[in-house]
């Protein structure tokens, strides 16, 4: 997997916090980028973030068209990039990731439901679009929470999606700033199980936004028997790797990525991410907080042990998948493929 340049069409507003990116992919570039609603890119421009794709499958096909929703932050480095580019400007982009989505086909009828908050609507406008138009019978209720109502993200594109798809899409707003809003407060689990009987039963629901919303609403709409997906745009102050120990052994690494092998010696007391890039620094990874699941790779011999894992379900970890940002070694030797 291999980062190319993608060039910047358009910069718009979705907030008045937020920018939606849109990038011309011409048709050489296409099936490389080729997505399922829910997923993400990894941006390069000196440094590494990964973003929601917030356009549908069908607007790439067609188009050439892939954007992305960016929730500009006041400290933050990539956030100022990203107030900075203009039409014509190439960012590095790796071709879509992510397990935050589902099968469409056009025979389904499905009851989809969306707990969301701040930025983490930008996977779900490509869900909802998606799914409300490869599948006429199936609908989507989205209860969509904000600080306020000009910070809210993408509130327009959802405004549009309404008028496309009408009752066929549900979408409550909760605003915890405004007191005047019809609906007040942050979506704790209360207001969640609250508002449920509002958007009536559901079949499959995508949770994303910050760790503290996700885990608390998980429970609640797992407890209706649903299928649950989760998405982690923040999960605080990730984990940091330990400095590696000078007595904790060293481990013999073989690396397999884009189908060539390298062997090198690391500590065990450092993460193999961190060691690997001294040794390839096209690995894959962005937010090196156990989230986003760039650095997915496979063990195929010895073992690891992760510190934290947001990305990752257990038939993934059953099957030898791991975050290496997070893993480090627990035997002498251990073989990581990337390519699996």
């Amino acid at each position: 997997m291999k980062f190319e340049n993608l060039t910047v069409d358009a910069v718009d507003a979705l907030s008045d916090d937020g920018l939606m990116i849109t990038f011309a992919v011409p048709d050489g570039q296409r099936e490389r980028f080729a997505f399922r609603p829910g997923q993400h890119v990894t941006l390069d421009a000196g440094l590494r973030r990964s973003y929601s794709i917030c356009s549908t499958p069908a607007e790439l096909a067609e188009r050439g068209r892939l954007r992305v929703g960016v929730r500009l932050l006041p400290a933050g480095e990539f956030s100022k990039i990203a107030e900075g580019l203009r039409p014509g400007d190439t960012v590095a982009a790796l071709p879509p990731l992510g397990r935050f989505t589902t099968d469409l086909t056009p025979d389904r009828a499905r009851r989809y439901g969306a707990v969301v908050a701040g930025s983490g609507i930008t996977p779900v406008l490509s869900l909802v679009a998606t799914a409300l138009s490869v599948e006429p019978a199936s609908t989507f209720a989205v209860i969509c929470g904000n600080r306020s109502s000009a910070s809210a993200f993408g509130v327009d594109e959802l405004a549009d999606l309404k008028d496309r798809f009408g009752a066929r899409l549900h979408i409550v707003h909760v605003l915890s700033r405004e007191a005047s809003a019809s609906l007040h407060g942050r979506l704790t689990p209360a207001l969640v199980a609250d508002l449920l009987p509002l958007v009536g039963p559901v079949d499959e629901w995508f949770l994303c936004g910050p760790l503290g919303m996700v885990e608390g609403a998980r429970p609640v709409v797992a407890a209706t028997g649903a299928t649950v997906h989760v998405e982690l745009f923040h999960v605080g102050t990730p984990p940091t790797a330990p400095p590696a120990e000078e007595d904790a052994g060293e481990v013999e690494v073989e690396l397999v990525l884009d189908g060539r092998a390298t062997t090198f010696s690391m500590s065990a007391g450092e993460r193999v991410l961190d060691a690997a890039l001294r040794h390839r620094t096209e690995l894959p990874y962005a937010c090196r907080g156990g989230v986003c699941s760039t650095c997915r790779a496979k063990v195929l011999a010895g073992s690891v042990t992760m510190a934290a894992n947001w990305a990752l379900d257990p038939a993934e970890t059953a099957a030898g998948y791991v975050l290496t940002c997070q893993s480090q070694p627990s035997s002498s030797r251990i073989v990581i493929d990337y390519d699996a």
